[in-house]
């Protein structure tokens, strides 16, 4: 999952596709990718891709932002396919995800 070749921020075909961590509160999509950047903490990014794809960050999830911290915005929560879970906004930056049609 770590190898995709599309832009971060743009189209694909004609779908808005952004990093969860950018997303506003609502947003509804599936992930398409993991890419961990270098940065994203003091975690290796091969440990952060591996606990991502373990709470159910895997590509073609359903995945909504349910709320945002008060504070920053952080931490937010996320629902993927029926759990919720409370991520950290570098954390989210890794998952990359594909806006539904309806949403």
């Amino acid at each position: 999952m770590s190898e995709s070749r599309q832009p971060q921020n743009g189209q694909q075909n004609g779908h808005v596709r952004l990093p969860l961590g950018v997303a506003p509160r609502g947003f509804r999509g599936r992930v398409d990718a993991i890419e961990v950047q270098q940065q994203s903490g003091g975690l290796p990014p091969a440990e952060i891709e591996n606990r991502l794809l373990e709470l159910g960050f895997v590509e073609g999830a359903h995945v909504e932002i349910m709320h945002e911290g008060a504070f920053g915005r952080d931490p937010i929560a996320v629902r993927v396919n029926n759990a919720t879970i409370a991520l950290r906004r570098r954390e989210a930056m890794a998952i990359l995800a594909t806006q539904d049609d309806h949403a």
